[in-house]
């Protein structure tokens, strides 16, 4: 179940230029920050109409989109790779509008949250077959060039989604949001077909085997350096996760921020991007472990001084202090989240392939209870965000420090 490492000749030759095609993968994988910053603003407007109660249950349509992902990313990386691209990219559209559809006329909360995982097992599809179809034409430098510029992009997206979304609320209503997925989905999936060949020939593809799935798969998981490095990126990921589901409940509700809420989200997501761009350059003068290590403690450090905040200020420090912290916190989320994965990854080597869906799909299953135990006891203040921040952080170290501590297994 590997995918098949390509020689220099087995690169298809692109068929799109290059302004075209980073224009179009970029929009391929940013379908799923969209998918989800987008509908922050419309929480408030969704728990009415729906007659939600409880604040903390809105929360799940932002956090169950990662339990849809993570069966998404187990099904479609096989498939991708048994099936050919075009194949996954058109499926996973097609099962991301219908998923679409249920949310925009969902009248109670169980019917929505069903929509959204069935949104986010479909979104699953083209983010994995995009990155697939760019390593099926690019090696070397060139993969790297395309790939900066294709984050550059993806780097704005989680920016300006809020701001769309509050835009898309302004003159209609939260169905409208959806509606507005449904046409992005639609217009993606005829740019691709008609403009895209398959990058996969039928010769280079690998058949589905169970038995192959199964001994990969007992492979990776017994790798105890790779599911600890696994088990910390979802830790630290599911403490990000409970304040990316709760973030409009802080800005709008607690903090009264009212329509600058998507600016306060654009600043604090700019911090990660801009810690992706830069970790490309730092990683290679510092190396993975040392940067990770240092993030880790800057994380452990700014998040400590969240909670000595929140004891001091009652649960609600001034807001610019708080945004300062969480500033400087997300930054080091940034350098967390890349590296550790590749150190996931890094052990893999054949299996590669598999180990990438299995490691997103682990991380997320962790990340998803963490960030709805941590969300469950968000109400008016900021401290169970910060003790969770703390708590889970350390508990991403300790993993971190076995990792760092398992023979490497041959």
């Amino acid at each position: 179940m590997a995918n098949a490492p390509f020689t220099n000749d087995a690169k298809v030759k692109p068929a799109l230029g290059l302004a075209e095609f980073v224009a179009l993968m970029a929009l391929m994988t940013s379908l799923v920050a969209l998918s989800i910053d987008a509908m922050l603003p419309a929480l408030n407007q969704i728990a009415l109409d729906l007659a939600i109660t409880d604040p903390q249950d809105t929360h799940l349509i932002v956090s169950l989109f990662f339990i849809g992902m993570a069966f998404g990313q187990l099904y479609f990386g096989p498939v991708s790779d048994a099936k050919g691209r075009r194949f996954t990219i058109i499926t996973g559209l097609l099962i991301f509008g219908v998923g679409t559809i249920v949310c925009m006329f969902a009248e109670s909360l169980t019917v929505l949250l069903i929509g959204r995982v069935i949104q986010a097992f479909g979104v699953s599809g083209p983010r994995i077959a995009a990155l697939a179809v760019i390593r099926d034409q690019y090696k070397g430098e060139a993969m790297a060039r395309v790939m900066s510029f294709i984050m550059m992009v993806f780097i704005l997206v989680p920016m300006l989604a809020p701001s769309f979304g509050q835009a898309v609320l302004f003159w209609f209503s939260w169905q409208h949001i959806f509606s507005s997925f449904l046409v992005i989905g639609f217009l993606t999936g005829i740019w691709y077909f008609t403009r895209q060949p398959e990058t996969l020939p039928k010769h280079k593809r690998i058949p589905f085997s169970w038995k192959q799935l199964s001994i990969s798969s007992r492979y990776i998981l017994s790798n105890k350096m790779v599911m600890f490095y696994t088990l910390a990126m979802g830790f630290v990921f599911g403490s990000f996760l409970a304040y990316i589901s709760a973030s409009q409940t802080v800005f709008q509700v607690i903090y009264d921020t009212g329509e600058l809420f998507p600016l306060y989200f654009a600043l604090l997501a700019f911090s990660i991007g801009f810690a992706s761009f830069i970790n490309g350059t730092l990683v290679m003068r510092l190396g993975m472990r040392k940067l990770c290590t240092w993030a880790i403690f800057g994380w452990l450090g700014f998040t400590t001084i969240l909670l000595i905040m929140c004891l001091v200020y009652d649960g609600l420090p001034p807001l610019n202090a708080l945004v300062s912290v969480l500033f400087a916190a997300f930054f080091c989320i940034g350098i967390l989240f890349g590296n550790l994965n590749s150190m996931a990854m890094q052990p893999l080597g054949d299996t590669a392939g598999l180990g990438a869906a299995i490691i997103g799909s682990l991380s997320s299953m962790v990340s998803v209870p963490v960030a709805v135990f941590v969300g469950s006891f968000i109400d008016e203040v900021m401290t169970p965000i910060a003790i969770g921040f703390v708590g889970f952080g350390v508990i991403t170290f300790l993993f971190f420090w076995f990792a760092e501590r398992t023979p490497t297994k041959v």
